[in-house]
């Protein structure tokens, strides 16, 4: 059976690759990348019952924090018929959920997201006061003082000349070496499956 998913996996990955190159080769490159998109969404939708099944687990056990296992539960079937009903692109979808709900909880996040690193950074020169530490500490406090809304506007210099230079080449440099490193680790594991070495498929 290890042999058989081996060689099921490294075929698949070969025609995948082929479809890059080889015009023939596009279509069952369309087809397998299809089921893949269906295997994904499937495991997301088990995710989900799994999800709901847990938090259930909890409301029943009267656990601590239940009420809140209990809402999730809630907004969870609201979410999932008002959006089957009314279209998630209906005006009352786009207000109550996405502005009402959705970009308040992200922007409380990107807020508290916020306040941490400039607390971690802290932290860290407290731990370790070094030339790298103390740049980290002086780019965070930078970008946070730029990003503050202030009744007057932005600070001067810091809001309209220094953020802007740090987030969009110093940041943005950094951001495309991630991404380089992603893709080649991506790579690397991806010769890794197809010839053989690793084989997450297998349960190992």
């Amino acid at each position: 059976m290890r042999v058989l998913t081996a060689i099921i996996a490294i075929a698949v990955g070969i025609l995948i690759l082929l479809g890059y190159f080889l015009p023939q080769a596009a279509v069952v490159q369309v087809v397998l990348l299809d089921w893949a998109i269906v295997l994904a969404g499937t495991a997301a939708l088990i995710g989900v019952f799994n999800l709901v099944a847990v938090h259930a687990e909890k409301i029943r056990r009267k656990e601590k924090n239940g009420v809140y296992s209990a809402i999730l539960i809630i907004g969870l079937f609201a979410s999932f018929l008002f959006g089957l009903v009314l279209k998630p692109q209906s005006d009352f979808m786009q207000f109550v959920v996405l502005e009402g709900v959705i970009i308040p909880v992200e922007a409380s996040l990107m807020a508290l997201l916020a306040v941490s690193l400039l607390y971690a950074a802290v932290r860290l020169l407290r731990r370790r006061a070094d030339v790298m530490s103390v740049f980290f500490v002086l780019a965070a406090s930078l970008i946070f003082l730029g990003s503050v809304t202030l009744p007057f506007g932005d600070i001067p210099l810091i809001g309209t000349l220094i953020r802007p230079w740090v987030s969009q080449i110093l940041a943005l440099g950094g951001a495309r070496g991630i991404l380089i490193g992603v893709a080649l680790g991506a790579l690397t594991t991806g010769l890794r499956v197809l010839f053989g070495v690793d084989r997450p498929y297998g349960g190992r």
